[in-house]
């Protein structure tokens, strides 16, 4: 399997809604202009691609200073165990730098993945949800 990372590549918002479903991430895949939206606003995006195939992304949006929310990351099922994910956030602690913390809020099924990727699992959250 020979995956390439990509920085410089906004995948279409079909593709990313095919792989969030995939993927069993809940965003609004229905709704192709706010997905379009989601990635014209967020100011690092990082793809993995098996050929013309989106695999993986990681979507974040940073200052590039002091925090970078990583909104976003997802890997095909197909593709889930050969290290995707972990080098998708790799990419990404290496784009914005050793000064910058990423943060996140994972979906219940990640909540044991995270932690074996070199996060660190925090009790200090807070979030005003949003109602639609």
């Amino acid at each position: 399997m020979d995956i390439s990372y990509k920085f410089d590549i906004v995948p279409t918002p079909d593709q990313i809604a095919e792989l969030y479903d995939e993927a069993g991430l809940p965003r609004p895949t229905t709704d192709k202009d706010r997905i379009k939206k989601m990635y014209a606003n967020s100011n690092l995006i990082v793809t993995a691609w098996d050929n013309t195939k989106l695999v993986g992304v990681s979507r974040s949006i940073t200052d590039w200073a002091w925090s970078c929310y990583l909104a976003d990351l997802a890997v095909s099922p197909n593709y889930k165990k050969s290290g995707i994910g972990k080098k998708l956030i790799d990419l990404t602690k290496e784009k914005v730098g050793d000064q910058v913390m990423i943060l996140l809020l994972s979906v219940p099924a990640a909540m044991t993945y995270y932690p074996k990727v070199g996060f660190s699992k925090e009790d200090r959250a807070f979030a005003i949800f949003r109602t639609k």
